[in-house]
């Protein structure tokens, strides 16, 4: 018998049986992927009981490589490079960091200390040796102090991409910095409407949008949903972890062959305060500049620095 629009609520028997069937499956298919999920979610709980998730591709025999993200993003920012040197034989290892991503929210220890020690809890975990411990932005202030605190002995390589050392603060002793109204204006962004502050950042400076007038939207809400899986709190501290701590002793420690890439047009790492700085105090390293490049390389330039990586490790 057919039914009129202005009858919506007399449904078949028929009808209400297939309903029910659809959402018993939706229910199984639901449950299912979950299941899936957390037997395939790699996780580790810190000493101080805080959850570490990670991502290992690539074969198992290959050589190691640790990939630590920026800020407010995770392991999710380095796919790209994940993906290339993976695919060229290397075992990748990519983790979010306290507070971000995947991993738990502490309301405490967002700082380099613990980042470090997290990340040194990580690599003996997985009783890794040799790596190639490369760093983004706060990722290497996290790669830096880790060298600091636990040297070298299972790394192999070393480099800083768009990295925050020696340190960003203008302070005395580092005139060239960034002056604190600057962080405190993140601070304050960040507690005003932090949705806001990662659309801002993702649209503007980060990829060099502002500079060039158009702007790529997969790339802005790929920041802007990275940085609002990461915690409020901790992306709040993270602030002053990154642009506050004084890596020139930690820097003083770095043994093994290491490469700076950097974009000489970095609005918010610029490059003088951060990779020329560190060329100084490091002068073995390699120093590559990217002309007119911005803070996001992993992104905007990914291909070339797929490439760069990818022979400095054959290297």
């Amino acid at each position: 018998m057919q039914r009129t629009i202005d009858d919506p609520l007399k449904a078949t028997r028929r009808e209400v049986i297939l309903g029910a069937g659809a959402v018993a499956i939706l229910g199984m298919t639901t449950a299912a992927y979950a299941t899936r999920q957390e037997v395939h979610m790699a996780t580790f709980t810190t000493r101080d009981d805080v959850t570490i998730y990670y991502k290992d591709w690539g074969p198992r025999d290959g050589r190691v490589v640790i990939l630590s993200h920026g800020w407010p993003l995770n392991a999710d920012s380095w796919e790209s490079q994940a993906f290339h040197l993976a695919s060229n034989g290397y075992r990748v290892i990519t983790h979010d960091r306290r507070g971000h991503g995947r991993s738990s929210q502490p309301w405490d220890g967002n700082d380099m200390n613990h980042y470090a020690d997290d990340l040194a809890q990580l690599i003996e975990r997985l009783d890794v040796r040799s790596i190639s411990l490369f760093g983004f932005s706060t990722g290497g202030g996290e790669v830096t102090r880790y060298i600091g605190r636990h040297g070298t002995s299972r790394v192999a390589r070393i480099g800083l991409i768009s990295a925050v050392p020696p340190i960003m603060l203008r302070t005395e002793s580092n005139p060239i910095g960034l002056p604190i109204e600057v962080f405190d204006g993140f601070r304050a962004a960040s507690l005003a409407n932090r949705s806001k502050l990662y659309r801002d950042v993702a649209s503007g400076p980060f990829f060099g949008f502002n500079r060039t007038g158009t702007i790529d939207q997969g790339l802005v809400e790929s920041f802007w949903l990275q940085g609002m899986m990461a915690g409020h709190k901790n992306t709040y501290d993270s602030i002053a972890a990154f642009s506050a701590t004084d890596f020139t002793e930690d820097l003083a420690r770095f043994d093994k062959p290491t490469i700076i890439i950097h974009g000489d047009d970095d609005q918010v790492v610029p490059i003088d305060a951060s990779a020329r700085s560190v060329k100084r105090l490091v002068p073995d390293a390699q120093l590559i500049v990217y002309e007119g490049a911005p803070h996001g390389i992993t992104d905007t330039h990914k291909q070339r620095l797929n490439d760069d990586l990818l022979a400095f490790l054959r290297s």
